[in-house]
C-alpha cells in the first residue's frame, strides 16, 4: 500500500505520524500473541480495491477470530473455510437476490471493485471487538471519507447499527447509501433478508454508467 494512492491521500488526511504509531501498534499486537488476520493481509483490502476502483463498500465490525478464516477483507473467509453465520447469511441472501455464489472467498468481489472494509483492522484470537477504539477507527474512517470525496456514484452497504453510524461520513448527494439489519442470525430476520442489496447496487451502477458487478464470480 505504501506507493498507493490510498497511501498518499490518506497521509494527507490523518495527524501527523499516524502510519508510524499503527506500525508501532502492528509490531507490539503481533509480538504479543496471535492476532488475527496474518500480518501481511493487514491491509489486503485497500491493496486488492485500488481507491480509483471503487464501485462498492461493504463495511465491517471487525476480523473473524477464529483460525484460519480472517482474509483482511470484510465477511471474507477462505473456500477452505466454514463460512461463518454471517456470511452464511449473506450467501443465503445473495442466492435469493440474484443466484447462488458457488464460493465464500470473497476475493473475486474485492477484485472488481468492492472495497470489503472492516473498522478494526485486527483482532486477537477469540476476543471478538479485542482492538475496538484503541487505533483503528480513526484510519478507516479516513477510508470511508476519501472513497465519498474523491470517488463518484459508489454504493455504501451499511448492515447493522455500527456500520450505520458511519453514514455522516458519506456524502449521500452523490453517492447511493443501503441500509439493513446485519446479516447475523441474531439480527438477519429484523431486515436483511429480502433486502436485496446486491440487485440493487447493480441497479443503480448500471444507471449511473458503471459497470455492474458480477456477485457470483468466483
Amino acid at each position: 500500500m505504501e506507493h498507493s494512492r490510498w497511501h498518499q491521500l490518506l497521509k494527507e488526511q490523518l495527524p501527523e505520524g499516524y502510519f508510524k504509531q499503527i506500525n508501532q501498534f502492528l509490531d507490539q499486537v503481533y509480538a504479543s500473541g496471535t492476532i488475527y488476520p496474518p500480518r501481511e493481509k493487514v491491509f489486503q483490502a485497500l491493496k486488492t480495491t485500488n481507491l480509483e476502483e471503487v464501485k462498492v463498500v461493504i463495511l465491517g465490525q471487525d476480523p473473524y477470530h477464529g483460525p484460519g478464516q480472517a482474509q483482511g477483507l470484510s465477511f471474507s473467509v477462505p473456500d477452505d473455510i466454514l463460512a461463518p453465520p454471517s456470511l452464511q447469511n449473506i450467501l443465503k441472501e445473495l442466492a435469493e437476490d440474484v443466484g447462488l455464489k458457488p464460493s465464500h472467498d470473497l476475493t473475486p468481489w474485492a477484485e472488481q471493485g468492492v472495497l470489503l472494509l472492516n473498522a478494526c483492522l485486527t483482532v486477537p484470537a477469540g476476543q471478538a471487538n479485542g482492538h475496538a477504539g484503541l487505533i483503528w477507527e480513526e484510519f478507516t474512517d479516513a477510508v470511508i471519507r476519501l472513497v465519498s470525496q474523491e470517488e463518484e456514484h459508489v454504493v455504501f452497504i451499511l448492515w447493522g447499527a455500527y456500520a450505520r453510524k458511519k453514514k455522516s461520513l458519506i456524502d449521500a448527494s452523490k453517492h447511493l447509501i443501503i441500509e439493513s439489519a446485519h446479516p447475523s442470525p441474531l439480527s438477519a430476520y429484523r431486515g436483511f433478508f429480502g433486502s436485496r442489496p446486491f440487485s440493487r447496487a447493480n441497479a443503480y451502477l448500471t444507471e449511473m454508467g458503471r459497470e455492474p458487478i458480477d456477485w457470483l464470480r468466483s
